[in-house]
C-alpha cells in the first residue's frame, strides 16, 4: 500500500482469475474495499429485479417464432392459432413466492385453453418464468436453436405447440403434458439467482409426465448462461436425455446423464497459490 492507494490487497488475488466467487476482496483499513462493496449491493440488486421483474411472455414467443423459423420443428412448436400463455393458480408475484404448491398448477383459464391443443404428442416445451424473468429472456431463445439443430435430422419426433407460463415453478409442466396429451415434457424456467448469476436457466425432463410426478422422476440440466454451462453442451445433454428416456421408457434418478467430454484439460505440476 502506498499514500496514493488505500486497499491492501489480498495474497489470493491471483485466484480471482478462476472463479467468479466473491474472493480476494482487499481491504481499506479494517473494512471492504468501497469498490467491492458497491459491487455487492449492485449484485444483490439484479437478483431481487430477476425474481421481481415479470416475463414478457409475447415478446418471447415472437422472439421465439422469429428465430426458430428455419428449424423443421417449426410448424408444430407454433402451429397454435395464438401464443400459448399460461398462468398457474398463484394470481401474483407475493402469493407466488410465499405459495410454491399453487405455482405447480395450472389456473381454469389455462386448462381451458389447452384444451383445443390436446393431441398425442412426443415432447412438449414448457419455458416458465420461475425465480428469474432474465434468465429466460437471456438464454432460452440461444438454447433452443442449439438443441433443434441437433435434432435436425430427428424426425420420428411430434412436438406440442410451444407454451409460456406465468408464475410457475417446474412441476407446471406436468399439468401441460397432461393437459396436451404429452409423452414428454422439457421445462425451461428462470433458476433462483445468485448475487453473481442472476440469469442462470434451469432444463428439467420428465418422461411420462402427469400431475403427481415427483422430482425423482425428471433429470435437470442445470445452470445454463454463458458464464455457466454453454449453450452447446447443455443441448447436447437434453438431447441425449430426450433419447435414452424414450428408450428405456422412463426418466429421473434411475437415468444417468452420460455424455463424453470432448476435451481434455492438460494440467501441469505448479502451485495454483503462487503460480510457481
Amino acid at each position: 500500500m502506498n499514500k496514493n492507494n488505500v486497499v491492501t490487497l489480498n495474497p489470493w488475488e491471483n485466484l480471482k482469475s478462476f472463479t467468479d466467487a466473491r474472493i480476494a476482496l482487499g481491504r481499506a483499513g479494517t473494512s471492504i474495499p468501497t469498490n467491492a462493496l458497491l459491487k455487492f449491493q449492485l449484485e444483490h440488486a439484479q437478483a431481487r429485479d430477476a425474481v421481481q421483474l415479470p416475463l414478457d411472455c409475447e415478446a418471447i414467443y415472437l422472439q421465439l417464432k422469429n428465430e426458430l423459423s428455419a428449424c423443421p420443428q417449426a410448424p408444430e412448436l407454433f402451429a397454435a392459432e395464438r401464443p400459448l400463455i399460461l398462468s398457474s393458480l398463484a394470481n401474483d408475484r407475493g402469493t407466488y413466492l410465499q405459495r410454491p404448491d399453487l405455482g405447480r398448477m395450472l389456473n381454469k383459464v389455462s386448462v381451458e385453453c389447452l384444451k383445443n391443443e390436446k393431441n398425442e404428442y412426443d415432447l412438449a416445451i414448457c419455458i416458465v418464468d420461475g425465480l428469474s424473468s432474465r434468465a429466460i429472456e437471456k438464454n432460452v431463445s440461444p438454447f433452443l436453436i442449439k438443441l433443434f439443430g441437433f435434432m435436425k435430422d430427428e424426425s420420428n419426433y411430434t412436438f406440442a405447440p410451444i407454451t409460456l407460463v406465468q408464475q410457475g415453478r417446474v412441476a407446471i409442466g406436468d399439468d401441460v403434458a397432461q393437459q396436451l396429451g404429452a409423452k414428454a415434457v422439457m421445462v425451461l424456467i428462470g433458476e433462483r439467482p445468485g448475487l453473481i448469476s442472476p440469469d442462470s436457466m434451469g432444463m428439467y425432463l420428465t418422461h411420462g409426465a402427469k400431475v403427481g410426478c415427483h422430482d425423482a422422476m425428471r433429470n435437470c440440466v442445470s445452470n445454463i448462461r454463458p458464464a455457466g454451462l454453454s449453450y452447446k453442451e447443455a443441448a447436447s445433454k437434453a438431447v441425449y436425455l430426450l433419447r435414452e428416456s424414450r428408450r428405456l421408457g422412463f426418466s429421473g434418478v434411475n437415468l444417468k446423464e452420460r455424455t463424453e467430454q470432448t476435451h481434455v484439460v492438460e494440467v501441469e505440476e505448479i502451485n495454483f497459490l503462487t503460480q510457481q
